[in-house]
């Protein structure tokens, strides 16, 4: 019997990259999980990877607060509640400070901030008493990273709200915590760049500079949150776990 037997959870985010691995490793430990995203095509083709009998896909945009209600109605509807949250949905471009629009501040924040703050705040009725939510930060929050001001900014809010959140929250016994990854190969890290040749020299750069030597895996990410979400880390409360392959850190 899996670690997450008779659990049930909700990834945002979670046709690809980080929320895929994540959504696979939970059901292999036993969850149920729902996931969303906005494009249907790919939903369903993650719900074949998963395995159709450990998975549904709801599609929506957690910028869209009415696509937040579709989903958790149908956590609803399936009468178990809720006992894991991934809060991984996020938007991200390189735009130097002197070409920022407000459109490109909107819609980072839209999804960042506003999105996943909606996502937690709207699943607060069907999580049970001791539930974890892990939000998907980003080591950029912590660095002055070129061109890169506004999505920096909305991942230290992620990162502020966990502190905050973990208070409020504390009286039921959920956990907040913060997963924050820096080089990880996921299709949106790709499309960050102007180009593949751009996301290729980044790639080579990576490499040559991070002391792993390499760009991590989402599975390896996905490994930090399942820890988040189970017993194991139970006494882990409010903190910011890191998955840079040192990045961050020496």
């Amino acid at each position: 019997m899996g670690q997450f037997e008779g659990k049930t959870a909700v990834i945002t985010g979670g046709s690809s990259g980080i929320g895929l691995a994540t959504a696979v490793r939970l059901a292999e430990e036993g969850a149920y999980v729902f996931i969303t995203g906005r494009r249907e095509a790919e939903l369903r083709a993650a719900v074949e990877t998963i395995g159709a009998e450990r998975a549904a896909a709801v599609v929506g945009d957690i910028a869209e607060p009415r696509d937040l209600d579709r989903l958790y109605a149908a956590v609803r509807e399936r009468g178990e509640g809720l006992h894991i949250l991934v809060a991984n949905a996020g938007v991200g471009s390189f735009v130097p400070m002197d070409q920022t629009t407000e459109q490109h501040i909107d819609a980072t924040f839209a999804v960042n901030v506003k999105g996943t703050l909606f996502t937690v705040q709207k699943a607060l009725p069907l999580l049970h008493d001791g539930a974890s939510i892990i939000l998907i930060g980003s080591t950029a929050a912590d660095r002055g990273m070129e061109a890169f001001g506004a999505y920096a900014a909305s991942k230290a809010a992620v990162r502020s709200f966990a502190r905050t959140w973990s208070t409020e929250l504390k009286g039921r016994g959920i956990r907040v915590n913060v997963v924050s990854p820096a080089w990880i190969e996921t299709p949106g890290g790709t499309a960050a760049f102007i180009d593949e040749d751009t996301a290729r020299a980044m790639q080579e750069l990576v490499a040559a500079t991070v002391p792993k030597g390499r760009m991590g895996r989402p599975e390896e990410a996905a490994a930090v949150v399942a820890f988040l979400a189970s017993e194991q880390s139970s006494y882990v409360v409010g903190s910011n776990l890191y998955v840079d392959g040192g990045t961050n850190q020496v």
